[in-house]
């Protein structure tokens, strides 16, 4: 099984740079531009890890709040007249309201010209 690089609730996205010759890897799911590399997978690691210390660190320096990744989850408040079309739009395509939406969001839409 293929599992993610993890520490502390962040996650690294890690490549191959055939150029480089090395591992080069990026926090993923924040947005803030987070990268860093190294010749192997222990080296690689280390290298996350410090560059997550290091982005917490600087952060608590600065006396600033550190980006959180994203999780896929949001709240939207809408006013209940819209809820209510929501839900019942769901209900009649037997989906959910977060499959509703979702799908909804990636259907292409009209534009005017």
């Amino acid at each position: 099984m293929n599992k993610p690089m993890k520490y502390k609730g962040y996650t690294a996205k890690i490549e191959y740079s055939d150029k480089d010759e090395c591992l080069i890897g990026r926090i993923s799911d924040i947005r803030h531009s987070i990268t860093f590399q190294g010749d192997s997978v222990q080296e690689i690691r280390q290298a996350f890890e410090e560059a997550v210390d290091f982005y917490l660190h600087s952060c608590a320096e600065k006396n600033e709040e550190p980006e959180k990744p994203f999780t896929g989850r949001s709240v939207v408040r809408v006013s209940s007249a819209l809820h209510s079309m929501i839900a019942l739009a769901a209900k009649n395509e037997n989906k959910s309201i977060n499959e509703w939406i979702t799908e909804v969001r990636k259907k292409p839409h009209d534009t005017e010209d």
